[in-house]
């Protein structure tokens, strides 16, 4: 176990495998130099926009592009007429046009697009472009999506995917029996860097994209397919990003620019405003769920039981992916002899939604958690105590019936927050101790304080059977004197830290200090998504794999050399099992580079039985646990986060310092879907398109944090690593909604808790 206080002693080392390099973007990125995808610039560059629909739900009648195309400046408008190849983009299905056509079916969609010599003009020219809508009926309350008169989205239905899980007991009972319904608004990923990026039309009738993104080869893919071109005519290269957190996994402009540059034969930068972004990109899930859990009187699960609706908006994105999470993981870390859920996402004629840090089971923790207390205080234990007696062990299965087969520990890590040093009883009256802040709302009366326990659990990677793999390519040479790697991988650094833990593993496994990171493009094999918390896991084995195969082709070369057997690698130097120096490596590689490239693969996983969901469905699974304290202003409904503590299993620290930034990242996204965070639709339309009425946390929202690390590493992963960012975000928010029905004596079943939840006003 390792607390943040021992983690600086760990600052720098040599920068290998376990120790806390600074990050080489870091600087830059607190300077204010480095450069996002919104600095990119070329010469002779012109500027695109978007026309999106006004409506949630409408067929085109027709476009007229008369005026905008007469605007001084303007050098293309295009519309889904103008597309070459298919019209049509989408992660797992497709079935979002690129521009519409004849229906849209969200406010928001493209529709068309404009290049203009300023983004001024392209603005101005846009609101030319005269549309004609015939508004039709709107879907936009997902629970009576699959009702038999309800509008149809798509023409296929409005289901997108469901999943049943049953196992032991059809018709279990017990003596014991809590239920309750809950709801989860939509959340955004409030990434800091909006959308943006710059497409290059190229000699050969292709394109050069730059763009931020998590994903560039899904990404080359669907650009491909709407301009109708071959993946060697569409290059994508990584620009720099601004945060990610599943919001850059589907496209935004990327096609939009593409197309653009291809029509006016110029480079063509598009680059979002914030109330774009928010329409520009799929949001979190909202969700619908109706638990019960049955217990015996001493509080030991017999069985769970689930209703799970996820709100999937307008198009499918990542929604049955979410799904097959909120189903397989819905009922949290607990051992079920029973089981039965069912969860499904549907088509509306909301926002599309997607990806979000922890998707499927960010939801349904709120749920589970909760359960977990009402079940607590029905048999008379404490909140801790009932998750330690019914939580996962090694060698359990889950609702799946998958083996557990590396740690769980969720008695320890519930134990572990239990266990740390409450923050001390509020003494003084300083107002930025209270909740309100220096508003002056208190003075400290009608402010009670609540404590709030929660633990979840999280699979890392892509599961159910994906081909999920990450290809690296590692090259060793001389430079100057002395030996170089070059790693080269498609993986997104999307803020992470990636970069650092491609250094820190060919530092370790090949001995050589200097390693250069390669900028991310599609000129080397799939890197897989920057999602699931799986890149340490996956790009990380890549490199270590890769490093691995250069090794034993330098050390082949220099046993010729020298005529000997069990060489080792030592920095700059070959030594012999006897200590003995045998050759250097500037002997061995003279002028010559070795190179390898590697496609590796985690072990397999398998898609759930359509009846019963079970089945080994996932690779990996990360544990953490939080308590919060918070204190509440029971007559105004305010809330502050006074402690928010944390313990998580992370197998391996790759990089510790990265580690506990990552949990204390994911942590803040959680505490904000428990108190403010929401996108407001209201008929199919957002209300509060901006970070002035979107609320997200601050550093002055933020309470201190105590981090306790666990690593119990996992046989099956390089170096035993287990995915650090996503538990965190699962965990905090059921822990601080917890803590503030602790204070309030309410039963506050949805999320965001607004004040008027609190006060009944």
């Amino acid at each position: 176990m390792t607390s943040t206080d021992s983690i600086p002693g760990a600052k720098t080392g040599g920068g290998r495998v376990g120790d806390s390099p600074l990050r080489p973007d870091g600087t830059l990125k607190v300077t204010g130099q480095f450069a996002y995808s919104s600095d990119l610039w070329h010469e002779d560059m012109c500027w695109g926009v978007t026309l999106r629909s006004p409506h949630p739900h409408a067929r085109i009648l027709g476009i007229d592009t008369t005026e905008a195309l007469a605007t001084p400046g303007v050098y293309a408008v295009l519309t889904a007429d103008d597309v070459p190849g298919e019209n049509a983009v989408g992660l797992e299905h497709l079935d979002t046009p690129a521009l519409a056509r004849d229906i849209v079916r969200y406010e928001g969609e493209p529709v068309a697009l404009v290049a203009a010599d300023h983004p001024e003009t392209a603005r101005r020219a846009a609101k030319k472009i005269v549309v004609t809508y015939e508004e039709l009926p709107a879907l936009t309350d997902p629970r009576r999506a699959l009702d038999p008169d309800a509008p149809q989205v798509h023409e296929q239905g409005n289901l997108v995917r469901e999943v049943t899980i049953r196992r032991g007991d059809a018709s279990p009972t017990a003596p014991v029996v809590v239920s309750l319904e809950f709801e989860v608004g939509m959340q955004d990923q409030a990434f800091l860097g909006p959308e943006s990026g710059l497409a290059v039309p190229a000699e050969d009738g292709g394109v050069d994209l730059y763009v931020a993104t998590q994903w560039l080869h899904v990404d080359q893919a669907q650009v491909c397919r709407v301009l109708g071109l071959p993946p060697e005519k569409v290059r994508l290269t990584l620009a720099g990003v601004g945060g990610a957190f599943g919001g850059r996994e589907d496209l935004s402009m990327h096609v939009h620019a593409c197309l653009l540059a291809l029509r006016t034969g110029k480079p063509v930068k598009m680059c979002y405003s914030r109330e774009e972004s928010f329409y520009g990109h799929v949001h979190r899930h909202p969700a619908w769920l109706r638990y019960e859990f049955g217990a015996q009187p001493d509080g030991r699960l017999v069985y769970g039981k689930a209703d799970i609706l996820f709100d999937g908006g307008a198009y499918a994105s990542s929604t049955g992916a979410v799904v097959g999470n909120g189903g397989t993981l819905g009922l949290g870390p607990y051992d079920f002899p029973s089981v039965h859920v069912t969860a499904r996402g549907v088509y509306t004629n909301n926002p599309p939604c997607g990806a979000m840090r922890g998707f499927g089971c960010v939801q349904a923790a709120f749920a589970h958690e909760a359960l977990m207390d009402e079940l607590a205080e029905a048999v008379g234990l404490d909140e801790v105590e009932i998750r330690a007696l019914n939580g996962m062990r090694e060698g359990d299965r889950n609702i799946t019936g998958q083996l557990i087969d590396s740690a769980a520990p969720v008695a320890e890590l519930i134990r572990t927050v239990r266990d740390l040093p409450l923050p001390p009883e509020r003494t003084s009256t300083d107002l930025r101790e209270l909740p309100g802040g220096v508003s002056n709302t208190t003075h400290g009366e009608g402010v009670v304080r609540g404590i709030g326990y929660a633990v979840t659990y999280k699979n890392v990677g892509f599961s159910e059977g994906f081909d999920d793999y990450s290809t690296a390519r590692v090259r060793l040479e001389m430079s100057g004197g002395e030996p170089v790697v070059t790693v080269h991988t498609a993986a997104a650094e999307v803020g992470q830290g990636l970069i650092t833990v491609e250094q820190q593993i060919a530092r370790t496994e090949l001995g050589v200090e200097r390693v250069v990171v390669h900028p991310k493009d599609t000129t080397v094999g799939s890197g897989g998504s920057t999602s699931a918390s799986r890149q340490t896991y996956v790009t990380g084995g890549a490199v270590k794999a890769a490093c691995e195969a250069v090794r034993t082709t330098v050390l082949a070369r220099a046993g010729q050399r020298c005529g000997q057997t069990g060489l080792r690698l030592d920095g700059d130097k070959i030594v012999a099992t006897s200590g003995e120096v045998v050759a250097t490596l500037a002997e061995v590689l003279g002028d010559d580079a070795v190179e390898e490239t590697v496609e590796w693969r985690h072990r397999p996983t398998q898609p759930i039985d359509p009846e019963t969901g079970q089945g080994d469905a996932h690779v990996q699974y990360a544990f953490s646990a939080h308590r919060a304290v918070v204190d509440v202003d029971v007559e105004l409904g305010l809330v502050k986060v006074v402690a928010l503590d944390t313990a998580q299993d992370v197998g391996k620290a790759i990089n510790p310092d990265a580690v506990v930034g990552q949990i204390q990242g994911g942590s803040a996204q959680g505490m904000g879907l428990a108190l403010m965070e929401e996108i407001v639709v209201t008929d199919g339309h957002v209300r509060n398109p901006s970070f002035t009425d979107y609320l997200i946390p601050t550093i002055l929202d933020m309470p201190p944090m105590q981090i306790e690390v666990l690593e119990y590493a996992d046989p099956h992963a390089p170096y035993g690593v287990r995915g650090v960012g996503e538990p965190p975000t699962i965990s905090s928010g059921p822990a601080v909604a917890a803590a503030v029905r602790a204070a309030t004596g309410k039963a506050l079943r949805r999320v965001p808790i607004r004040p008027e939840h609190i006060t009944g006003t």
